[in-house]
């Protein structure tokens, strides 16, 4: 199966993703994304075992190419892989904006699935010039890095950082759930979402990869020609260097995690001017922003 999504359905500068509309995501589950097998219960007190079928979430290799050249092969759900492309390019420095992004075009098969990434001149000729090889695990960002130089560093920011109100961060954490339909299948996958100043969720995305879901999400985003600091980051896995840096790299004022963080994204985050929300439960989260907690 191959999808296209070229010049002709740009607007203003954003590619709509099919079958989406703006704003609020719907609570479904994006065909291909899980399947159905059989499992016995295993009982330890010795009871009967009984069959019964559970969701399995998928996970597949993606290769991403840029002008028909490969460039990463990725383990993930083989969904929403248009905005899974635009969110890597954007985050691994493909590209610096996504109008530099003339066309992507997808092909899936029972086995594996394809995204062609076409870019403009200019950035297509500095890409092949910096061209690496990427082999990753599920959604792993870094694997592939030839040398610690080439490690993603987002550029130093001296803006403040600006924490989301504590009923922001306990509205988003509370609707979270809601729109993890995949993992509610599954229990399989994260989630990455994007809230608005008053904690809503207008936009989420999952695979089977953190990396992943996070790149989905903000390819939205940038499909969508949101704001970055319109809203803030949500995500489901512990707070890492990589994810810091690709919130970072989309311009967000805000993450927030479920999860703890590790020494180097908090280092991350400060030299970002990143607020950093972890921890994040119904009743409350840790702040890191060295200005105090958010009020």
């Amino acid at each position: 199966m191959r999808a296209h999504v070229g010049e002709e359905s740009r607007g203003h500068g954003s590619l709509p993703p099919k079958g989406r509309s703006r704003g609020v995501v719907g609570s479904h589950t994006p065909a291909g994304a899980c399947v159905e097998r059989l499992a016995y219960a295993v009982r330890y007190n010795s009871a009967p075992s009984l069959a019964s079928a559970h969701a399995i979430a998928v996970e597949t290799p993606i290769e991403i190419a840029y002008g028909g050249q490969p460039f990463a092969v990725m383990m993930g759900t083989p969904a929403d892989l248009e905005d899974f492309a635009a969110g890597f390019s954007l985050t691994e420095g493909i590209v610096e904006s996504f109008d530099e992004i003339r066309a992507i075009e997808v092909e899936l098969t029972t086995e594996s699935a394809r995204v062609n990434v076409a870019l403009s001149g200019d950035r297509l000729r500095a890409h092949l010039a910096r061209r690496r090889a990427l082999v990753g695990r599920t959604g792993c960002g870094l694997c592939g890095v030839e040398d610690l130089a080439h490690l993603p560093r987002p550029p130093h920011n001296d803006r403040k950082p600006r924490s989301p109100a504590p009923a922001a961060i306990g509205a988003a954490v509370a609707a979270l759930d809601a729109h993890q339909p995949l993992n509610a299948l599954t229990r399989a996958v994260h989630g990455a979402a994007w809230c608005d100043a008053r904690g809503e969720i207008l936009l989420a995305r999952e695979d089977v990869g953190r990396h992943n879901a996070l790149d989905k999400c903000i390819g939205a985003l940038l499909r969508q020609g949101a704001a970055a600091d319109d809203g803030f980051l949500l995500v489901t896995s512990r707070c890492s260097y990589e994810m810091v840096a690709k919130a970072a790299a989309f311009g967000a004022a805000a993450l927030v995690s479920v999860s703890a963080p590790t020494s180097l994204a908090l280092q991350l985050a400060q030299a970002a001017g990143l607020a950093l929300i972890v921890t994040a439960r119904r009743d409350g989260a840790l702040s890191f922003d060295p200005h105090g907690a958010p009020a």
